[in-house]
């Protein structure tokens, strides 16, 4: 099964803490975002092995965008 992290809302990529072939486990921690003069934590819905990363920090996303992509 793939799994999408997607942006909730719009906003800029502070950090990316993982890359592609990295083992995420069930609410891991996998980008910061920043929208609305916040940092918001993304995690991962499940465990798996992420197979892409589609954005770096500094990058502005909107919602909905797929920024990990997880197997």
């Amino acid at each position: 099964m793939v799994a999408e992290l997607t942006a909730p809302m719009g906003g800029k990529i502070l950090k990316v803490l993982v890359k592609a072939g990295d083992q995420v486990s069930e609410d891991q921690e996998l980008i910061i975002l920043e929208a609305m003069k916040m940092e918001l934590p993304l995690t991962a819905e499940g465990a798996g092995v992420v197979s892409a990363v589609n954005v770096q920090p500094g990058d502005t996303v909107e919602a909905g965008m797929a920024l990990v992509v997880i197997d």
